[in-house]
């Protein structure tokens, strides 16, 4: 446990759940900084946001130190060292239903990938944390044995994942009532198994996940059930310490999640194509700047399948910023007329200026948990999005490409941003949008958060709030239509449209913070106590 020191207990935190939110708060309340209230965040979501994280899975930190350079560390799930007869696998296909559409995923053990959520936990409290590691995990240990009543949100994606949560007698144990139906709305949520997992973690550190007894029920349950991790996939697994990617757009700076992921790449490539096109002189929300936001996402899209960004690779990331493509696709800028993922994110600052983006992902979860602990195993080796050469062709023992983009920003006035979101697919495009609201149009991280979105996909737009008050200009939906979309409006919020949290630390050392409401959001401003 090092780095830097305690602050002056204030801050800003921005998440997806009140109990997630209270966690960072109380680190920040007893000194602790942005590092240990992200930590704290991160162990409480695992209880409270069950369908979108947990120590099962992984993910990433974009940490900014007062006094330091950026470092991205990269705790993300890795593929197995050696893949089995696809016939010899618990992997299987279920429907989840988000009421306007459907979408297809794949659970079962054979769907596991390496989870990387416990070393990435401990090698963030090595490096930068001051608190001890039994205070950081005393809030989530505190909510999964007292509960955690569930919110309208809640009982939402309940729904949408209901066929994983009742796959196993372990997730039936945990997620139906004694009638058999799925827990919903104004329901507790109980899981004392979790809070054993957090304190043994706590008192005997990392090595009891990879290569202790929890490491040793993972493997045999793999063996036994259909599933792929070794002894020798968990005690290798290394968190790995990137250098996040940088970029200026339009004199602001704007750092991001780095190679071999590609959700940053893109939001970078869109940042690089709006450069010039100068969205502010369109005004936040017009139809003009929606068209052109629209574009680039189009472009966007085809300039990744174009770099081939999916390989992961550094080259992958030169053939995307190559000069001469870079020319091509902002000359069809400029000549152009003026589902959900199981993803969440937390950011965090705190009064010394450090600054903590934090995106974490379960997948949906694998429908099962690792025998007696309560964590529910990801399964990131059944999503389709993650598969590009089609499903058990992954490259063998490499980390896996994704859209989590932790993202930190400068804003020419000198305010300094922690966002990012969840959502799949949806995250660059949310991100940019939230990002050109608070660069360009100078919002407030609140209105930023807000304001409608559109997402583009292949030859479909997804407009949000279309003939609604305050919602995309209906006239879009037609224009767009002329363009050869076909278009789709939703209800005003959708959780479809990401879930961004952002905080913001305002050159004079103003705070501010806001929880997307798209994904029952949460933000708190921490004060010292007087008196």
């Amino acid at each position: 446990m090092a780095g830097p020191g305690k602050t002056q207990r204030r801050g800003a935190v921005a998440c997806g759940h009140p109990a997630t939110a209270a966690a960072a708060e109380a680190m920040l309340t007893e000194g602790g900084n942005a590092f240990d209230a992200v930590l704290a965040a991160f162990c409480a979501a695992c209880v409270a946001e069950p369908v979108l994280t947990s120590l099962g899975g992984g993910g990433f930190l974009l940490a900014q130190p007062a006094n330091g350079k950026p470092l991205l560390y990269d705790f993300f799930v890795q593929t197995p060292k050696c893949r089995l007869d696809p016939a010899r696998l618990d992997f299987h296909p279920i429907l989840a239903d988000f009421g306007t559409a459907t979408q297809e995923f794949h659970i079962g053990l054979g769907a596991v990938a390496v989870p990387g959520a416990v070393k990435g936990l401990f090698a963030i409290y090595q490096d930068l944390a001051s608190l001890p590691m039994a205070r950081i995990v005393a809030p989530a240990v505190h909510l999964a044995r007292e509960g955690v009543e569930l919110r309208p949100i809640d009982g939402y994606l309940f729904q949408i994942v209901a066929p994983i949560l009742q796959a196993s007698e372990a997730c039936r144990r945990i997620f139906l009532c004694d009638d058999g139906a799925l827990i919903g709305t104004g329901a507790w949520l109980r899981q004392p198994a979790l809070a054993d997992s957090f304190e043994a973690l706590a008192a005997e550190g990392e090595r009891l996940f990879y290569e202790g007894d929890l490491a040793a029920r993972l493997v045999r349950l793999c063996r036994e059930a259909g599933g792929l991790l070794s002894a020798a996939d968990l005690a290798d697994y290394q968190v790995i310490r990137r250098r996040p990617f940088v970029c200026d757009y339009r004199g602001r700076r704007v750092v991001t999640n780095p190679p071999p992921s590609c959700g940053g790449m893109l939001i970078a490539f869109a940042l690089s194509l709006l450069a010039e096109a100068a969205p502010a002189r369109l005004g936040q929300g017009s139809v003009e700047n929606l068209l052109l936001l629209a574009r680039i996402m189009e472009l966007t899209n085809k300039a990744r399948i174009e770099a081939r960004l999916e390989d992961g690779t550094e080259a992958a990331a030169e053939r995307l910023f190559d000069a001469g493509l870079l020319a091509r696709y902002r000359n069809e800028v400029c000549g152009q007329a003026s589902f959900t993922r199981g993803t969440t994110h937390i950011s965090v600052v705190d009064g010394a200026g450090n600054l903590a983006a934090m995106s974490l992902s379960n997948g949906e979860g694998c429908g099962t948990h690792l025998p007696g602990s309560g964590i529910m195993l990801n399964n990131m080796l059944g999503e389709e999005d993650l598969s590009h050469g089609g499903f058990h062709r992954w490259p063998q023992d490499s980390r896996l490409s994704s859209m989590m983009a932790p993202t930190l920003a400068t804003s020419a006035a000198g305010t300094r941003y922690a966002i990012g979101s969840g959502g799949s697919n949806r995250i660059r495009t949310a991100v940019l949008q939230v990002l050109v609201n608070l660069l360009d149009h100078d919002m407030p991280m609140a209105a930023a958060t807000e304001a409608p979105r559109l997402h583009v996909e292949g030859d479909v737009a997804n407009l949000e709030g279309v003939n609604v008050a305050g919602g995309v200009p209906p006239e879009v939906q037609g224009l767009l239509a002329q363009q050869g979309y076909r278009t789709i409006a939703w209800p005003l919020h959708n959780l479809f449209f990401g879930g961004v949290h952002g905080v913001a630390l305002s050159a004079d050392g103003a705070l501010s913070a806001a929880g997307d409401p798209r994904r029952g959001g949460a933000a708190l401003i921490v004060s010292p106590k007087t008196g």
